[in-house]
């Protein structure tokens, strides 16, 4: 069954604006118009991310969306598809102990793409982390990760590890932020995902 709606996740610091969002978008508008495409600009409240997730897909069809997040968008996609069981989920360099992780970002923050852009990350917010992590997917087979041993922010064995079973591309080198994508993984990610 082709995939009809598809969720973009961006990660921590970023937006709907990064080159991975951007490429997808394009991909998506340019070869397969009919699927329905979102890419919001998730908050940096982990709650209310998840709320806004919810609410964006809360009348998808299950059986035929897919969700895609990088980084921390990784560990929203993680949590949707556990609590969708949505048909497909794309796993790029996912954060897998975001609450660890993040906890040393309390603080005003900036933007990847737009430093002038500024937001708050809470004490609190790493405590609405630990309560979306997820453990393994109940179907890994619906879905690919893609993980690159050269990440330099999360621990490539740590990914692996968390998402057993899935459909793995193991990524000698690269950096976390999948700076090849287009020319090594993006036709990989759109024939997994069987867009409509």
């Amino acid at each position: 069954m082709k995939t009809t709606h598809l969720l973009y996740l961006h990660g921590f610091r970023s937006s709907p604006q990064s080159a991975k969002a951007r490429l997808m978008a394009e991909r998506v508008r340019h070869d397969h118009p009919a699927t329905v495409w979102c890419c919001p600009q998730l908050p940096p409240s982990p709650a209310a991310a998840m709320e806004l997730i919810r609410a964006l897909t809360a009348d998808w069809p299950r059986e035929t969306m897919a969700v895609l997040g990088s980084s921390l968008g990784g560990c929203y996609a993680a949590r949707l598809a556990v609590e969708t069981g949505c048909a497909r989920a794309v796993l790029l360099n996912p954060a897998v102990q975001p609450a660890r992780d993040l906890a040393q970002y309390i603080g005003e923050q900036g933007s990847w793409q737009d430093p002038t852009e500024r937001f708050y990350f809470r004490p609190d917010y790493v405590e609405q982390l630990r309560a979306i992590e997820t453990g393994t997917l109940p179907h890994p087979a619906q879905c690919l990760a893609i993980i690159a041993k050269g990440d330099e922010v999360l621990d490539w064995r740590e990914m692996v590890a968390r998402h057993p079973g899935v459909q793995l591309r193991l990524v000698e080198g690269g950096d976390h932020g999948l700076s090849d994508f287009e020319s090594a993984h993006l036709d990989a990610v759109i024939d997994f995902l069987q867009l409509a």
